[in-house]
């Protein structure tokens, strides 16, 4: 009941923070005097380079499964790719489900646990590990993409200060990194002593586990994080052409690369929806774009991912006792 509670909560929330958004964009008017979303259904739209930008963020997707399914390799486990290709889109389904009570990541984890009995511990140290390098990466390239694009020199206050809490942020996660890859930080007494904390103990546990499986294997990280690169690389051009098909006079592509990873960077709030869309708009202003823009960029971009999560369903209708049988046996769990 509790977790029903949890998930309606978050629902309320994103809806509250979407439906303040949209309702503020349909009350405001173009020079026109044309509502905005009315605008937009009117004008001119350019459906090849809409479906190029679906194609880039589709690519997106397949490179998170294709990460995962190398850190899960990477520990001797032998998963097969079709397998990944099948639980990875379906935890990429659950976590877009709004009304999803078990999460998209512990879907997976539990998935690959109930394939391979023996291997929970590493089930659980790839979906962590995986969704770190995702995360950290979101920092690495944006604070390379203000460096390159001299974001940082801009007059606008907001935007100085985004980026240099983006160049505190990589670095912050840096030093964490290389602390947690030190042998004697992960096997102290003092790490013990924290698996016995109150609420968040089997987190940590479960995080140490990680770092101590793929300690020995850093050319396993490497190599996830340049792909993790290539993941939002991708997600960033396509947002920059959605923006192109929808509208002439948009932020650069390399902008976006700096736009499109902070506004991704909002995933570790525990929302469905939301706080995305209104980051993306906030930069988009901030970089000159009118009003709303980036909200509509935004919803388009969610639309994309609806339509990509529907390879997820495919999967679901397929194995839909599995994966109910995973569903029950994390309740039981928990």
């Amino acid at each position: 009941m509790k977790k029903v509670i949890v998930a309606l909560l978050k629902v309320a929330i994103s809806a509250g923070i979407m439906g303040y958004l949209i309702y503020d964009a349909t009350t405001a008017t173009s020079a026109d005097g044309e509502n905005i979303f009315q605008k937009l259904l009117h004008q001119q739209k350019n459906w090849g380079v809409l479906a190029a930008a679906w194609v880039c963020c589709a690519t997106a997707v397949m490179l998170t499964v294709v990460r995962w399914w190398y850190l899960v390799r990477a520990l001797e486990l032998p998963f097969r790719f079709k397998d990944a290709m099948r639980i990875g889109y379906l935890g990429y389904m659950f976590n877009l489900a709004p009304l999803g009570i078990v999460g998209g990541d512990l879907l997976k984890a539990v998935m690959l646990a109930h394939e391979y009995k023996k291997s929970r511990a590493t089930a659980i140290a790839s979906v962590i590990v995986d969704r770190l390098i995702g995360l950290y990466m979101l920092f690495v390239v944006a604070s390379v993409a203000i460096l390159l694009t001299g974001f940082w020199r801009m007059d606008n206050e907001d935007i100085r200060l985004i980026c240099y809490l983006t160049f505190a942020l990589t670095a912050v996660g840096f030093v964490g990194i290389c602390v947690l890859l030190t042998p004697g930080v992960t096997d102290g007494r003092g790490t013990k002593a924290m698996e016995d904390v109150p609420k968040v103990g089997h987190i940590l546990n479960n995080l140490i586990e990680a770092v101590r499986m793929y300690r020995q294997k850093l050319h396993v990280l490497g190599f996830a994080s340049l792909m993790t690169v290539g993941v939002h690389c991708s997600f960033a051009t396509g947002i920059y052409l959605l923006a192109r098909g929808l509208y002439t006079d948009i932020p650069s592509l390399t902008q976006h690369m700096v736009i499109s990873p902070l506004s991704a960077s909002t995933g570790v709030i525990p929302l469905p929806m939301g706080p995305f869309e209104a980051v993306l708009d906030f930069l988009y202003v901030q970089v000159g774009q009118p009003e709303y823009r980036g909200l509509i960029v935004a919803l388009g971009y969610r639309l994309c991912c609806v339509l990509i999560a529907l390879i997820g369903v495919c999967y679901y209708l397929s194995a839909r006792r599995e994966v109910a049988e995973v569903m029950h046996e994390v309740e039981q769990e928990e």
